[in-house]
């Protein structure tokens, strides 16, 4: 009698998942007020998409609206601005207009006295808000709480109130014995002490791995090298962002270049326009108001990406 031998057991594959399962774990994956179900009906499909547009189409005509109405104004007559304000170009277009802007009225004089005073101001600001940033995050002295507290204080000062101080400063500077009016300097190192961006940064620089810092310090790198070869490559989106915050404050400033600048020759655009308003003639104004905003748009669109992204530590590990 022969034995049998036993059978042997064949491992079944596991059972796929089903349609409707499938379909359901999806739908659990992208939960929203409109369900993947409702958004395969037509009627649903065409809401959402009349929806996007007419929400699209505002936003377009409220964030670009005013900027192409001026860009259209710069170049048309004074009379079709007043009769047919948003007509395109009823009787022609007037491209005088710009030249009369940068040439008879001085705008391209106080164009590059606004760039002088944007550059200076943002190099001011990124280094003090840097370097102090780096100071309380990374090298963080004993002291260093106290420092973070007096810094976030003057966030509660309303600048009004500091407004009459330190234009007083600015007259009789101490240690200088020289009046600062007139000297972009004023405008420069008042705009330096920002606490908020000083706060931004080292708020950045807390997220920054020390990992990274203590490798840089085991094979040798002091303070200085670690914060120009190390920081400041990982910290490239906050630079963008404190880049265009202190070139935007400081091309929009109107009170304080005011009071420190009061000679013509020297004053921004901020402060200039105003004045020769109501010396210039209506279509000429707005084309040197069109100039003026060149450089914030100009801003935004080198700049976006860096508020769209967050990668910016890829520039510390490389050798």
């Amino acid at each position: 009698m022969t034995a049998t031998a036993p059978a042997r057991l064949v491992p079944q594959p596991a059972p796929k998942a089903t349609k409707r399962a499938r379909r359901v774990t999806a739908d659990q994956g992208e939960r929203s007020i409109v369900s993947a179900f409702d958004r395969r009906r037509r009627g649903a499909r065409l809401g959402m998409g009349a929806t996007h547009v007419f929400l699209t189409v505002t936003l377009v005509i409220a964030g670009l609206g005013p900027i192409l109405w001026l860009m259209k104004s710069a170049i048309t007559p004074t009379q079709d601005t007043l009769s047919q304000p948003f007509a395109l170009w009823p009787n022609g277009v007037d491209w005088a207009n710009i030249a009369t802007a940068w040439n008879d009225v001085g705008i391209s004089h106080y164009f590059w006295n606004t760039i002088l005073l944007a550059v200076g101001a943002w190099f001011f600001q990124l280094f003090v808000a840097t370097t102090a940033g780096y100071g309380l995050s990374v090298l963080k002295p004993r002291y260093a709480p106290i420092l973070n507290a007096l810094v976030l204080a003057t966030l509660f000062i309303p600048g009004i109130v500091l407004l009459v101080p330190l234009y007083l400063t600015i007259v009789n500077p101490p240690l200088v014995g020289q009046s600062m009016l007139n000297n972009y300097l004023a405008v420069w190192l008042p705009m330096a002490a920002n606490a908020f961006n000083i706060l931004l940064v080292k708020r950045f620089f807390d997220a920054l791995p020390r990992e990274v810092f203590e490798a840089a310090r085991t094979d040798g790198a002091g303070p200085v090298r670690l914060f120009w070869s190390i920081v400041l490559p990982m910290s490239k989106p906050i630079l963008g962002v404190v880049s265009v915050f202190a070139i935007i404050a400081a091309w929009k400033d109107y009170l304080w270049p005011m009071l420190v600048l009061p000679d013509p020759a020297v004053q921004p655009l901020s402060v200039r326009l105003p004045a020769v308003q109501s010396q210039t003639e209506l279509d000429v104004f707005l084309a040197a108001l069109a100039i003026a905003t060149l450089i914030p748009i100009a801003m935004f669109l080198m700049f976006q990406s860096v508020f769209l992204r967050s990668a910016g530590l890829g520039g510390a590990v490389k050798g």
